[in-house]
This record gives C-alpha cells, structure tokens and sequence, in this order.
C-alpha cells in the first residue's frame, strides 16, 4: 500500500474509534439544565387558558447520555433511600417507576419538580437537600428504569445485589469418589 492510502486508512480507523466511544464516555463537566424551568410541572394539556399558554418546552438532561452521570444517579438513588418506597423501580410503597404510567409526568422537568415539591400522599419534598445537578443525575437514573433514556448510556451494575460468584469462577476441586468399600 502506498503511504497516502496508509494515511486515510488510520485516518478513517481513528475517526470510527472516537465515535464508537459514547458509551464510556465520563464527561464530568456535563451541564444540568436549569432547574428553575422543571419547578412547576404541566402533565397534560388541560389547564385553565390553554388556548393563550404555550406548551413547556421539553427539557433537554445532558445526563441521560452519561453513563457515568446514570451511575451517579443510580447511587444517590440508592443513598437517598428511593428504593425504600420505589422498590427498585418495581414499586411497593411508591409507584412503580418501571412502567407506562406516570401520575405526575415522565418528562425531565416534571420528574425534578416531583422530586424537589413531593407529592401529596407520601413522596417528600427533597427542596435544598439535594444540590440540582444531583436531583438531574437522579432524574436520569429514573428515566433510564424505563427505558427513557440513551441505550448506549448505561448504569454500572448492582453490586449490592450479587449473590454468589458465577459458575465459572468457582474454585476447582476434585469430585469424591464414589466407591464402596466392603465391610468385614
């Protein structure tokens, strides 16, 4: 091969492993949207002069691209006790947060402003315990049990939760002979 093909050649190859690395990637300077944006919810289209109020625009979370963000998510879920109620996702004393169905909305901002005002019945107001960009990587974290979320992001996994070593890694050891010898 000449020497310009060469080049194109780990040219192109240095472009394609650049962008096949999104899913490892740690960004630790991802912005959190702005919070003041997610604090008042609109969960449906029914409100009080809808035809003069525009829609809530979307809000975009940086961190649901993030597996390391996802991960952090995933920990302070743990560390704030949500599973308590949630389950893991599975609901119990809390709804579910694994399904279709989302009483207060399943968009980013209204996720935050379920988390930072609580709600009515039981989900606590987590307001000024929680630093913002916390409350999105939790978000994240949410949205990502349902499948909301980027699928090449994805959370570390549970360790908490192993039980016992695969079977491939269990230490080898010799069967017992089965022989019967005869008495007498």
């Amino acid at each position: 091969m000449s020497s310009s093909v060469k080049t194109i050649f780990l040219f192109a190859l240095g472009i394609a492993v650049v962008a096949s690395c999104k899913r490892e990637e740690r960004g630790f300077r991802v912005s959190p949207p702005s919070a003041a944006s997610a604090y008042m919810p609109i969960t449906s289209d029914l409100r009080a002069g809808a035809a003069t109020q525009p829609m809530m625009a979307a809000v975009y979370n940086e961190y649901e691209d993030n597996a390391y963000a996802l991960s952090e998510g995933k920990r302070l879920y743990e560390n704030f006790n949500c599973s308590g109620c949630h389950f893991h996702g599975g609901g119990g004393i809390g709804p579910p947060l694994m399904d279709d169905k989302w009483i207060y909305g399943s968009e980013p901002q209204q996720i935050f402003a379920t988390v930072v005002q609580g709600r009515p019945n039981g989900m606590p107001s987590f307001h000024g315990k929680i630093n913002d960009y916390q409350l999105w990587q939790i978000v994240a974290y949410v949205r990502s049990m349902s499948g909301l979320t980027n699928k090449n992001a994805a959370p570390g996994r549970s360790d908490q939760m192993k039980t016992t070593q695969p079977p491939n890694s269990v230490p080898t050891s010799q069967p017992m002979n089965s022989v019967v010898k005869p008495v007498g």
